[in-house]
């Protein structure tokens, strides 16, 4: 199924509990990959939703997936993007990110950022596709951080 039937709204802090369910499950399975729950899914959503933006994906009136991003001046920073387990494949990790990319030229800025675990290797490639480069790579917990940025045309 194609996710043509998905829609997009801003989050509201009543968005919270569902947003860390969506987050816990997306997450879940990179547990046995590197011996611990990934930053994530330990985050505390009700003080994120207020210092950060949110934008989700909503299929059937249920939220299916989420970015959440922070606007600096040179470039928007990509904190999270999480899909539900059952929606996922179906391109609404790639429409999250075109979203965050308009976002990004509406307010001027030309770059994005992020960071991913080196170990999930489905969301490094995932991010290459969609036009990211590996900037660096540093040791963290035990495993490496990959930083990746993109550069919008202008």
């Amino acid at each position: 199924m194609a996710a043509s039937s998905i829609e997009f709204r801003r989050a509201a802090p009543a968005d919270a509990a569902a947003i860390e369910a969506i987050v816990r499950a997306a997450y879940a399975k990179w547990v046995p990959v590197i011996g611990r729950e990934p930053l994530p899914m330990r985050a505390d959503y009700d003080k994120a939703l207020d210092e950060h933006q949110f934008e989700l994906a909503i299929e059937d009136g249920r939220i299916v997936g989420l970015i959440e991003t922070m606007a600096h001046d040179d470039h928007i920073w990509i904190e999270n993007v999480a899909v539900a387990p059952a929606a996922q494949g179906r391109g609404i990790g790639r429409k999250l990110l075109d979203s965050a990319e308009r976002k990004a030229v509406e307010t001027g800025c030309r770059e994005l950022r992020l960071l991913t675990n080196g170990a999930f290797e489905d969301n490094v490639r995932l991010y290459r596709g969609h036009g990211y480069a590996i900037d660096r790579e540093e040791p963290f917990m035990n495993g490496t951080t990959v930083y990746m940025s993109k550069r919008l045309a202008p």
